[in-house]
This record gives structure tokens, C-alpha cells and sequence, in this order.
């Protein structure tokens, strides 16, 4: 995107620093990366992302401020996952967006999906510091986003996450943590913040009172971060030791409902120029007929599970009447290859991370890159390619 920082660092490039690099990262975040690490960051104009945020705000905003939408939402929350004590707004928030050439040949950011849900909010500043200093790039490089730097940064999770309480008293929540792929995060977070990592599994409940175990003695709960996917607990046939629907005397760091009210059933209520054309497939069954400019997408599930390239009306036929209302038909963006690397040009999503505290203002804190050259961006569709996986969108 920077084309005297990408040529440069593809010219000192030398796979033994990128090893040192993994090394170095694995060292930082206290346990292998389950996911592949790309060997380069990516060089962005900071007004680029700028305007990705911008957008991004804007399209979250016209969901929250409107009523209607927040009541069409409510069928998106699973009654036996409707936790209560639901919060007026999210926390968390992710707009992901891909780059396409308009008419005029411009890159233009179009939106991939939108999620109520931390992301890699432990990982990513450090992921992006390492690329810094493993490959000795310039300081003078971004890595925050809204004024952000290191501290107040840390400042800032450690206000929204431990919220005043003493942090034995706060959790990251999660179903099987130590399983997770994103545990370099979780580790991440623990360390940064001082709150435990806990299995909502092994959580007990005694009357409105959540406790984990520590030292062989209960500790109360009165916060949780909570990461764990009610969509995965669905999924895997889990049985909670306590009804989530239950009022519990905890506070959320990130209530688990938003997960559901913010997602890719979101998009068809969105109007805005970088919003792909999309419909529920239960307001319209009907496949255009130049059905490979379009996908056919769940609306809920993990790493591009589901997702169909070139949909027939066979496949939406297939899908139960019941079920359609979880997904949509979208027009399938031609994303452009922009990063030079030494195996081709390669594709670049990028998410733009938001923290909204309970006092503020819902303000982008960084951006997090994906490199592909598959079909899609994510890792299992990119096997045995180099220079692809998790980078940093570092900006001038």
C-alpha cells in the first residue's frame, strides 16, 4: 500500500529473522501461536483506515439508534442464551472490511461483516510491536487507532474490563480456554490485566452468585469478559452447570446478547455506500440468475463454516423453511489484491476494533490484518501458502 516501505522490507527480507519472529512471539505471548502468523506486516495510509473507522461507526450507530432494527434483533437471541441484564449498547465491536476499485479505479473499502464480540484486543498491539522490533522497522510507525498509545491504551481495556474491582474478582470467560486457538490472547490479557482465565464450565453458582476456584478456595465473580461464543455451546451440545437466563449479581464486560443483535443479520438493515448488497434468504428465497456474484452465508458461524460460493437455488432449497431466517444472500465482492509479496499480490482484510465504555463514546482502538490469496481469507483456505495468515495494519 506504501510502496517504498513494502519494497523495502521485501528486499531485507531473510526467512531467518521471520523465525526469530515467531520465536520472539511465542516467547511474548507465553504459548505456541495456534494460527498462522504472516511473515510481513502491511504499510497503510493512516487516512485510509481513518475512513474504514469512520465508517464503521456509522454503520454500527444506525443499528443501535434505531428502534426498529433493535426490535427485529430480538429473534436473533436464542431464548435458552438470553442473558439477562442486557446492556443498552455493546462494548465490543469489529466492522472487517475488504478493498475493491470502483469505477474510477479507486480502492474503496467495502464492508465483509460486523460483530458485537472482542476480538484480539490482548494478541494484536503486541503482535504488532514484535513486527516492529524483530524486523527493525521504523518507531515512527502506528499501531493504535482514536489517539491511542501503549499506556493509555492498556489504561483504557484495564477501565472497561476490571471496571474499578479488585481484578481477582473479574474473569475472562470461556468454554474450554486452554483449548482455544486464541489462547495467546487470553494469556495476553491475564497478564496485562491480573483477572483469570476461567471455564465456564467450572464456574459455580450459589443463589445469584457466580465463583470460581483458586487456591482450593471459591472466589466471587463480580465482573466477567466474557469470550465465550454461546453459538459454540449450541453448536458442541454443552450443558451449563447454571441457567444463563437466570438474573445473576454480575456485571458484563461485554454483554453475550450483543453477539447476536450485531452480526451479519445486521447488513440487510444497513444503507451505506461501502453496505454489498444482501437480503435474508427467509424475505427472499430467489437466487439471482448471475448467482456467482453471490454468496450464500450462515448467519452464525466460525471461521467461513457454511459460506457458499456460486449458490444454486438447489442450495437454498435444501436449507428447512424454519432455518432460513439464520441466513443471507450477499453480492460477492471482487476484493483487490494490494500487498506485494514475493509469491504474488495478496489480499488484505482488514478489521477495525472498537471499544464503547459505558460512559463514552465508541472510538476505534486498532486496526487487525488478514493476508489471503484462497478464496476466502481465513486460514483453512489458505494450507501451505506463505506470506498469507494474522498481520498488523501498521499506518503513516
Amino acid at each position: 500500500m506504501i510502496p517504498a516501505l513494502r519494497e523495502a522490507f521485501n528486499h531485507n527480507f531473510r526467512p531467518e529473522a521471520y523465525q526469530q519472529f515467531l520465536r520472539d512471539l511465542e516467547a511474548a505471548a507465553g504459548t505456541p501461536i495456534a494460527f498462522r502468523v504472516s511473515e510481513t506486516p502491511c504499510f497503510f495510509p493512516k487516512a485510509l483506515l481513518d475512513q474504514m473507522a469512520e465508517d464503521g461507526r456509522e454503520l454500527v450507530l444506525q443499528l443501535v439508534n434505531n428502534p426498529e432494527y433493535l426490535r427485529a434483533s430480538d429473534s436473533t437471541v436464542p431464548p435458552r442464551y438470553n442473558v439477562a441484564n442486557e446492556s443498552s449498547r455493546p462494548m465490543f465491536l469489529q466492522v472487517d472490511f475488504g478493498l475493491v476499485r470502483n469505477e474510477q479505479g479507486e480502492l474503496e473499502p467495502k464492508l465483509v461483516e460486523l460483530q458485537a464480540f472482542p476480538s484480539l484486543y490482548g494478541y494484536q498491539p503486541m503482535l504488532a510491536a514484535q513486527y516492529l522490533a524483530s524486523y527493525g522497522l521504523p518507531s515512527t510507525l502506528g499501531i493504535y487507532l482514536g489517539g491511542y498509545h501503549q499506556s493509555s491504551y492498556l489504561q483504557q481495556m484495564r477501565k472497561v474490563i476490571v471496571a474499578g474491582h479488585d481484578p481477582e474478582n473479574v474473569i475472562l470467560l470461556e468454554i474450554h480456554p486452554e483449548k482455544q486457538k486464541t489462547l495467546c490472547d487470553f494469556l495476553l490479557t491475564q497478564r496485562d490485566l491480573g483477572i483469570a482465565i476461567v471455564d465456564i464450565l467450572k464456574l459455580k453458582k450459589r443463589g445469584r452468585r457466580l465463583f470460581y476456584e483458586k487456591d482450593g478456595r471459591e472466589v466471587p465473580v463480580h465482573r466477567i469478559y466474557n469470550r465465550c461464543i454461546m453459538d459454540e455451546l449450541e453448536r458442541k451440545h454443552i450443558e451449563l452447570p447454571f441457567d444463563l437466563i437466570e438474573p445473576l449479581d454480575v456485571e458484563w464486560a461485554g454483554h453475550p446478547n450483543w453477539y447476536y443483535r450485531i452480526s451479519k443479520f445486521s447488513i440487510p438493515y444497513l444503507k451505506h455506500r461501502c453496505v454489498p448488497k444482501t437480503w435474508l434468504v427467509d424475505q427472499s428465497s430467489q437466487v439471482p440468475s448471475d448467482n456467482e456474484n453471490y454468496v450464500l452465508k450462515p448467519l452464525y458461524s466460525y471461521a467461513g463454516l457454511g459460506i457458499k460460493f456460486h449458490p444454486t437455488q438447489d442450495d437454498v432449497n435444501a436449507i428447512p423453511a424454519g432455518q432460513r431466517h439464520h441466513y443471507i444472500l450477499q453480492e460477492r465482492m471482487r476484493f483487490e489484491p494490494v500487498i506485494a509479496t514475493p509469491h504474488g499480490m495478496t489480499q488484505a482484510e482488514i478489521r477495525i476494533m472498537y471499544i464503547w465504555p459505558e460512559d463514552g463514546v465508541m472510538t476505534p482502538v486498532m486496526p487487525l490484518l488478514r493476508m489471503g490469496r484462497g478464496i476466502m481469507m481465513g486460514v483453512d483456505h489458505n494450507r501451505n501458502l506463505e506470506w498469507v495468515g494474522g498481520s498488523a495494519a501498521l499506518w503513516v
